[in-house]
């Protein structure tokens, strides 16, 4: 459903595959632990092989953009690279120092920081206690809904460009597919995020609105920066916020390779 006005205008130049996360939405809910990233992203390079593609390309934002980062290395030898629209860049032993910054790089640490020492509470609870809430947020719609809009009027842009229509259907989706208690699972399997492996191009589309904001030199570190496009709209919803924008800057990054 995030994605609903990307696919159009991308299907004009891709094939386009958009699946669900294991306990999240159609995928149905899971039943076992053991589903963190890295067994998602290695059920995206089982479904790409049964699906018969050899050469492909992944695109995330939020926990899509971990997935994809680490589907750059299970399956190495077909993908031929990565687009995000949200990259965290807290700082690493070898990063530049923070007063080697430029000041706008110095605001978006300085964001990082705050944004890691105050965590909001949804991402706390499905980070240590994600079955608690999920017995609530199962039993009642209006449960589910304060669950999932209050994450979402904290990230998006402060205009929230995101129609009430779009919330309800995500909001169904979860509901009629028994997953709102599953999905926040991933958080909680996955702890804390490992640091992939990403050897092909990538491209960052940063939005000024977003929760973290990466810092390019700290980024150049990690990874091979072939586009980086830094956006005049638009918080962390990019396919729902900003879809014209965020369509834009993968057609062009992939058209690139």
């Amino acid at each position: 459903m995030e994605f609903l006005e990307v696919i159009g205008p991308l299907s004009a130049d891709f094939h386009v595959v958009v699946p669900s996360i294991p306990g999240w939405g159609f995928s149905g809910p899971t039943h076992e632990r053991g589903w963190d990233v890295d067994r998602v992203a290695r059920a995206w390079a089982e479904l790409m092989r049964r699906l018969g593609y050899q050469r492909y390309g992944a695109h995330g934002g939020d926990w899509g953009s971990s997935v994809s980062r680490a589907l750059s290395e299970h399956d190495v030898e077909h993908v031929i690279g990565v687009h995000l629209n949200y990259l965290p860049t807290p700082p690493m032993p070898g990063d530049p120092d923070r007063t080697d910054l430029t000041p706008g790089d110095q605001e978006r640490y300085d964001q990082t920081a705050a944004y890691l020492r105050n965590q909001p509470g949804v991402r706390t609870i499905n980070g240590t206690r994600p079955q608690t809430p999920a017995y609530g947020i199962t039993d009642s719609p209006v449960g589910l809904l304060a669950w999932l809009l209050d994450p979402m009027t904290m990230w998006a842009a402060q205009d929230f460009p995101i129609s009430a229509d779009r919330v309800l259907t995500n909001v169904t989706l979860f509901w009629l597919t028994g997953t709102g208690g599953t999905a926040p699972r991933l958080h909680r399997e996955t702890g804390r995020p490992p640091a992939w492996r990403t050897v092909q191009p990538v491209g960052i589309l940063v939005l000024p609105e977003d929760i973290n904001r990466p810092i390019r030199p700290y980024a150049e570190q990690r990874m091979s920066i072939a586009r980086w496009t830094e956006a005049d709209r638009g918080g962390h919803f990019a396919a729902l916020e900003v879809p014209d924008l965020l369509a834009e800057d993968i057609q062009a990054f992939f058209r690139s390779l």
